[in-house]
């Protein structure tokens, strides 16, 4: 196991690093052009576990300008939490101007998650089914910039990642109890994640789906989505577009 995370950390694709560099000075040039436009960008990463959010969230975050971006990964609500309206804890860490904000995950734990594992009732989730699209739909009004990502593997691949897991001692701290009943629960998960879809997929804040089975594909291909989606300053004529194989509408 000791060799196989040794690989995984230092064995890198050549080309794949080459895009990297590109995209994540793209990302520089991207941060400083919201800075000075005083613009807000909200990046959601959702997704089945271990389909590779927070690795894409780190290559994103890697070299930009620590003050002019935050990553959101809440816990459990706290007892006051739970208490109040169920998007309050998540409003409150939303962009300010000129700065970039990365949930890994987000609210839509009440859309798939919490109803799977019977963390919330039916009437919770209905209620938030209600108002999530009217919610996004008054943050894009008022100039947040509000991209979705939904990270998929398949079945098999996720099996093989959350035995890795459990296997490393670098990585066992990851595997939940939401992963332990991922495989058991994987059509639950798949109805939930495609009614998701159809109610909450608008034109104001469309969800992309990332082939997530290329964990190093995915990031590039979830860069180039945002570089390729907003204007700034200085863009490199290099600069690829997605790949729509990879990274697609539902």
């Amino acid at each position: 196991m000791k060799q196989q995370i040794l690989e995984e950390f230092y064995q890198v694709n050549p080309k794949y690093v080459e895009e990297l560099y590109l995209l994540q000075t793209e990302l520089l040039k991207l941060q400083q052009h919201l800075r000075q436009q005083q613009q807000r960008l909200l990046i959601l990463f959702e997704g089945r576990d271990t389909a590779g959010k927070g690795s894409a969230i780190h290559r994103f975050t890697q070299f930009l300008d620590p003050r002019g971006y935050r990553v959101v990964a809440l816990g459990k609500p706290s007892d006051e939490e739970r208490g109040q309206w169920y998007f309050q804890r998540y409003l409150k860490h939303l962009p300010g101007a000129g700065e970039m904000v990365f949930f890994d995950r987000s609210w839509y734990n009440r859309a798939v998650v919490e109803p799977v594992m019977g963390f919330c009732t039916e009437v919770q989730y209905e209620l938030f089914m209600q108002q999530v699209v009217p919610l996004e739909q008054m943050l894009v009004a008022d100039g947040i910039v509000l991209v979705k990502f939904w990270f998929s593997i398949d079945m098999q691949e996720q099996q093989e990642r959350i035995q890795q897991r459990l296997e490393s001692p670098l990585k066992r701290w990851k595997v939940s109890p939401v992963d332990l009943a991922a495989q058991e629960k994987w059509e639950a998960f798949t109805a939930y994640k495609e009614k998701m879809y159809e109610q909450t997929h608008t034109a104001a804040a469309p969800w992309l789906i990332v082939k997530g089975e290329d964990r190093e594909d995915s990031r590039i291909q979830c860069m180039r989505y945002v570089l390729a989606s907003l204007a700034y300053e200085g863009k490199s004529p290099e600069l690829e577009q997605p790949d729509q194989a990879k990274i697609f509408f539902p």
